[in-house]
C-alpha cells in the first residue's frame, strides 16, 4: 500500500519539475563562463567538496 502511495507523491512531483523545466528552456545552456582550469576554480571546488563531507558525515552520525 505505501507503494502505491509514494508513487502518487511522485507523479505529483514530476508535474512540478516539468513545470520548472519548460521555463529553463528559455534560458541559453551557455549562460555563464566558468575557467575549469583556473586555480580559484579548483579551490573553490576543493572547499565545496570537503564541507559537503562533512554534511555526509554528520548526517550519517546522526543515523546511527
Amino acid at each position: 500500500m505505501s507503494e502505491r502511495q509514494g508513487s502518487g507523491a511522485a507523479a505529483s512531483n514530476n508535474q512540478t519539475a516539468g513545470a520548472q523545466d519548460a521555463s529553463k528552456k528559455d534560458v541559453p545552456a551557455e549562460d555563464f563562463d566558468i575557467d575549469m582550469g583556473a586555480p580559484e576554480t579548483e579551490k573553490a571546488a576543493v572547499a565545496i567538496q570537503s564541507q559537503f563531507r562533512k554534511f555526509q558525515k554528520k548526517k550519517q552520525d546522526d543515523k546511527s
